[in-house]
C-alpha cells in the first residue's frame, strides 16, 4: 500500500525554522535550523536553496495583469454621456455588470440609507431606475443590505481589468463636469 504525499507549503522558512526551535527547545542555532531544512529538501544548504527560489522566479516570473478586453470598455463608455453619467441601461448583461463598477467606484464607504444610494445613483444616471442599479449592485456583492433594505454598504472588492480600464476612462468627463459646474455653466462661453 502506497502512502499519499502531504505538502507542507511553507511561505516563510525563516519563520517556521524559528517556531519549529521554540517548539523542539534545545534545538541547534536559527542557521543551522534553516541548513538542516533546507538539506531534508534536497537542497545542499539554505544559501542553495535561496538561490534557486530566485533562479527560479527570473526563469519563470509570475504571470503579467490580465489585459482588459477593451472591446467590452468601448461598448461600456457608449452608455455614459460627456460627464461621465450613465445615460442607459445596457442589454447585455456583461455591459450592465461592467457599468456598474464604475458606479459602484462613486459610492461613498460609509453606511447609506435607501434614500442616500438612491440619491447618490440619480446623481450618476440619467435613466430614472435607481432601483434597478441598486439590486444589481447587491446581486453583484459590490454593495451589502441590511433584511430590512434600510441600510447599504459599498463592499470593497478589487475591480476586474475590464472596470479599472473604464473607471480610468470616465475619470476626465468626471473631472470636466465637476469643473463646468464649479464654474457655473458652459465653461465661460
Amino acid at each position: 500500500m502506497t502512502r499519499p504525499t502531504i505538502s507542507l507549503p511553507i511561505a516563510d522558512l525563516s519563520a517556521y525554522a524559528r517556531a519549529l526551535a521554540k517548539e523542539l527547545g534545545q534545538a541547534p542555532s536559527h542557521l543551522t535550523l534553516l541548513n538542516k531544512l533546507a538539506k531534508a529538501a534536497g537542497f545542499r544548504n539554505f544559501q542553495h536553496l535561496r538561490a534557486s527560489q530566485r533562479a527560479g522566479l527570473t526563469l519563470d516570473p509570475p504571470p503579467p495583469q490580465a489585459l482588459p478586453d477593451l472591446t467590452r470598455v468601448s461598448a461600456a463608455l457608449r452608455h455614459f454621456d460627456d460627464a461621465g453619467k450613465m445615460t442607459t441601461w445596457p442589454a447585455r448583461t456583461a455591459i450592465q455588470h461592467l457599468c456598474l463598477w464604475a458606479l459602484w467606484s462613486r459610492l461613498p464607504k460609509d453606511l447609506m440609507t435607501e434614500r442616500q444610494i438612491s440619491q447618490t445613483l440619480a446623481q450618476h444616471h440619467h435613466f430614472g431606475d435607481p432601483a434597478i442599479l441598486r439590486r444589481t449592485l447587491c446581486e453583484l456583492h459590490l454593495v451589502a443590505r441590511t433584511p430590512d433594505v434600510s441600510t447599504y454598504r459599498r463592499l470593497e472588492h478589487p475591480p476586474p481589468p475590464e472596470a479599472r480600464t473604464l473607471i480610468k476612462a470616465l475619470q476626465p468627463r468626471l473631472i470636466a463636469s465637476r469643473l463646468k459646474y464649479s464654474t457655473g455653466g458652459d465653461g465661460g462661453a
